[in-house]
């Protein structure tokens, strides 16, 4: 049976105070074609690099609220597949009461995000995965970018042709081929996604 709340992707969406912040963030990740990990919000101060398993379908309700549990996601980011990521030592999280995270083994600590309903301490929206790395490289073929608008697609392929074109004008290599932008992408707002770029 085919469910529209599951999905074989997993996303990992920039955040910043404005979408400008976003950005940039995004095309620093493009052009060093890494993720970079983090140990904000984990327990142990383990550093990770962390996705959704949120069907991108369902990012409206992600993005429609910006500021939902003081994270301030982006309508930028990237996306791969949960095998591919699994491959690299991926794993989906464990949602757990604080005072189990001790009774974790060490090699599964990173996994832990705090569980607790009672207090209003619910992050399991995100469906989380993480890997415990200070670094993710990011292969072309696995990745799919994730910009809000048809316009961003276009803007970033006419910025890499037009960097390619500039280096082969400075190299005096006329008959140097213009390698197409090696990048796929989603725009958010072909699939109805209503984000706002503030």
């Amino acid at each position: 049976m085919i469910r529209d709340d599951l999905s074989d992707r997993l996303i990992h969406l920039t955040r910043g105070a404005s979408a400008d912040e976003a950005a940039r963030r995004f095309l620093q990740i493009l052009s060093g074609r890494a993720l970079h990990g983090s140990d904000g919000c984990i327990m142990g101060q383990h550093r990770c690099v962390c996705f959704s398993e949120a069907p991108i379908a369902k990012l409206s309700v992600i993005l429609g609220n910006p500021g939902a549990h003081g994270m301030r996601y982006r309508p930028f980011g990237v996306m791969v597949s949960k095998s591919w990521l699994y491959s690299q030592g991926g794993r989906p999280v464990i949602y757990q009461a604080k005072e189990e995270y001790d009774q974790l083994p060490e090699s599964h600590r990173h996994r832990h995000v705090t569980y607790d309903p009672i207090n209003g301490v619910d992050f399991t929206w995100e469906r989380e995965w993480r890997i415990l790395r200070d670094s993710l490289s990011l292969e072309v073929n696995e990745t799919t970018l994730i910009v809000p608008t048809r316009k961003w697609a276009d803007k970033l392929r006419s910025d890499f042709e037009g960097n390619d074109l500039q280096m082969s004008m400075m190299t005096g290599f006329r008959g140097m081929r213009i390698s197409a932008f090696p990048w796929h992408f989603i725009a958010l707002e072909d699939l109805g996604v209503q984000v706002t770029e503030q």
